[in-house]
């Protein structure tokens, strides 16, 4: 599972000119699966935007996480973060889940969100041609990889 977590001021998704999700201070998280991802990865990823301590204390220090500045999140489904570009120029998805493992852990990692955060969590449509617009906060993005724990 890769997340890209994008630390936010305000974003939203808007499929067929209807606005599905909209936050203000949070972070925008692009997520995408491949087919060997499990609980544990979903599990793991949740617990580590949710703690991630990368919001601003009164001295201006990365301190704090998104639930002590009462911040919200925003959560996109993108097969795409599973692209291989390592050969020619087109990219292959081969190790992108298909919907039917997707779609269930993409819910999964929405509940435990909402599970940890104790209030709903904002989200795109999975599989749908969205619209994202975001204002990256500092700018603050990082590169989660359920694979590649650094």
């Amino acid at each position: 599972m890769r997340v890209i977590f994008q630390r936010v001021s305000s974003a939203q998704v808007v499929v067929e000119q209807k606005t599905l999700g909209k936050i203000g201070l949070g972070a925008l998280l692009l997520v995408g699966f491949e087919s060997e991802d499990g609980p544990e990865d979903i599990e793991w990823a949740a617990k580590k935007v949710s703690n991630l301590r990368v919001f601003a204390d009164s001295d201006g220090k990365m301190n704090h996480s998104i639930e002590e500045v009462e911040g919200q999140f925003l959560v996109v489904s993108q097969f795409t973060l599973q692209g291989a570009i390592k050969k020619g120029s087109r990219p292959s998805f081969i190790k992108a889940a298909p919907p039917r493992i997707a779609i269930p852990l993409y819910e999964s990692f929405l509940q435990i969100l909402e599970s940890l955060l104790s209030k709903p969590v904002e989200r795109g449509e999975f599989g749908a041609h969205m619209e994202v617009s975001l204002c990256n906060d500092g700018p603050v993005t990082l590169l989660i990889d359920t694979k590649n724990k650094e």
